[in-house]
């Protein structure tokens, strides 16, 4: 079953995943590049409490959080312990060795998931990427490193006395040497086929390529067609290349003395083998039909690669640092099973709204650790606001605003709906986790007003008063061509879990949330030809 969890990753991983059930870990772990590096090194006392975890927020940096973090990992013992020391001698209590101690115990999780045939690419930029090299090594062990992926994410652009950074690193490792694996291929370069592929016939465009072995096989020494045997031996026997013969797929010269070569055919050609620099899939720019507003989107086009490279049909994915969910999407797309981790409801709702509108509400999953009843919000609503506000309009569809500095004041979320070409309409929502007053109903009254909202909505943890209840009828309806809507109404967290919405235009008309593009189904693509015969093990 697909699974979207929402808690801190460690936690869910020790609680909820097995081990050895996972094929593929993908992580994209939060880290603040464009902070100053200087800052990553600075030292710390260790005594500053651990701050409230935020949306978009990179949060690592020493406090006690850490420190205890440091400290399990340590007393654990082993190369990851002895890495962790090495890397507190080195760096001292700063935030670049909070960020290590929280990722290695993370690691160390997501190596007890993997499947012996399993694999893990981790996801970073240059700021960290040498010490989590080092940390990979510790954890799998330095002989389970494959490859070190460059991604080309930007063009170049002009910094200050230095060169300028335009790519991430993407470490891939296997728990063992038998990692499942799908060679990837890249197509042809444009010069390279006018250089090789200079000729044709009725089946297509095709180049030339070598039919002697490379090594010695007395057991392929014959005469051809009148072509002496080569001195090491045909690549082929003696039945596949009469099999290659009746299909044309010979090319012979009309000199004796020179060897027959085989005809390899554009179209049955996989393509180049891929290397470790890819710089054919751009970032998630501005007018990219997939882009969702999230700051550290991937392209899916990375995460297909990746996964389908990887993996085999019905495998399990999972993302630790689930985001907006582009490795879900990606997984559900080439018809893996997948796991998703986050610690924001605000990602949870982002990557349901994106599934519903990729796969058309077809994809089976649920969702484990959000409130399920009224004293789970209670609690939620105590030991975090914030996750209480995003989770509260998440039951409801809307868009958290972002908390800046100048922002909207009494509106924690909007809706947008459409009634027709060029008339968009807002509701504007307010949440109250807290004890309700009279003066949150004609505050938000005002806001509607000032915005020139259609609805006002407010979301309460509290049941409302009958002196609210009118205040807010008294504000009359907002008219649309699905009828009528009460202009301000109050809706209870118990009423949100109990199934009730928000009076308002049917959800198709929404447009609060950039639309994912829906999925399309797979291209055929030519397979190349089938050598078979007794020699078909042999490289070609």
């Amino acid at each position: 079953m697909n699974r979207l969890y929402y808690g801190d990753n460690l936690d869910v991983l020790r609680r909820h995943v097995g081990d050895e059930s996972v094929d593929l870990v993908y992580l994209d772990p939060p880290f603040n590049s464009n902070a100053n590096y200087n800052v990553l090194f600075a030292e710390h006392d260790g005594t500053k409490a651990a701050s409230q975890i935020k949306a978009f927020e990179d949060t690592w940096e020493w406090d006690e959080s850490a420190a205890r973090a440091y400290e399990e990992v340590v007393e654990r013992g082993g190369r990851v312990s002895l890495a962790m020391q090495a890397f507190r001698t080195f760096l001292g209590d700063s935030d670049m060795l909070a960020y290590l101690a929280m990722m290695a115990p993370r690691l160390v999780e997501l190596r007890r998931v993997l499947k012996p045939t399993g694999s893990i690419y981790l996801h970073c930029d240059p700021t960290a990427s040498h010490y989590l090299k080092m940390l990979m090594d510790a954890v799998f062990g330095t002989a389970s490193f494959r490859n070190e992926i460059v991604w080309r994410r930007v063009t170049a652009h002009s910094d200050a006395k230095k060169w300028s950074p335009v790519a991430d690193v993407i470490f891939y490792y296997g728990k063992t040497n038998d990692v499942v694996w799908n060679t990837p291929f890249a197509p042809h370069d444009p010069e390279y086929i006018k250089d090789k592929y200079r000729y044709q016939d009725e089946r297509g465009v095709y180049r030339l390529d070598n039919m002697t072995s490379p090594n010695p096989r007395p057991n392929m020494m014959y005469e051809w067609k009148g072509h002496a045997s080569p001195t090491k031996g045909w690549r082929y026997s003696k039945a596949t290349m009469a099999k290659l013969d009746a299909e044309n797929r010979i090319w012979y010269p009309d000199d004796k003395s020179k060897r027959p070569q085989l005809k390899r055919y554009l179209h049955e050609s996989e393509g180049m083998v891929m290397g470790t620099v890819w710089d054919d899939i751009p970032p998630i720019n501005s007018q990219a039909q997939e882009r969702l507003g999230y700051p550290t989107q991937k392209p899916e086009a990375l995460l297909e690669r990746i996964i389908g490279a990887s993996t085999k049909e019905g495998d399990t994915v999972l993302d630790p640092f689930c985001g907006c969910g582009t490795t879900i999407a990606a997984a559900q797309k080439l018809n893996r099973r997948w796991l998703g981790i986050d610690i924001t409801h605000l990602a949870i709702t982002l990557i349901r709204s994106r599934l519903t509108d990729t796969f058309g509400g077809t994809v089976p999953y649920e969702v484990i650790g959000e409130p399920v009843s009224l004293p789970d919000a209670t609690a939620l609503a105590e030991s975090d606001p914030y996750q209480f506000q995003w989770w509260a309009l998440g039951l409801v569809g809307a868009r958290p605003v972002e908390q800046k500095k100048g922002a909207d004041k009494g509106i924690d979320g909007r809706i947008y709906f459409h009634e027709g070409p060029g008339q968009t309409r807002q509701i504007v929502l307010s949440v109250k986790a807290g004890k309700l007053h009279a003066t949150h109903v004609r505050d938000l009254r005002g806001v509607v007003e000032r915005e020139k909202a259609a609805i006002g909505v407010l979301l309460a943890m509290e049941e409302p008063t009958r002196a609210m209840r009118a205040e807010a009828a008294s504000a009359g309806f907002h008219e649309s061509p699905w009828g009528k809507h009460a202009r301000i109404q109050i809706l209870t967290i118990e009423e949100l879990l109990a199934g009730k919405g928000i009076d308002r235009p049917p959800a198709q008309a929404s447009v609060t949330f950039k639309r994912a593009p829906k999925a399309k189904s797979a291209v055929a693509t030519a397979q190349p030809f089938d050598f078979g015969g007794d020699d078909a093990d042999e490289p070609l």
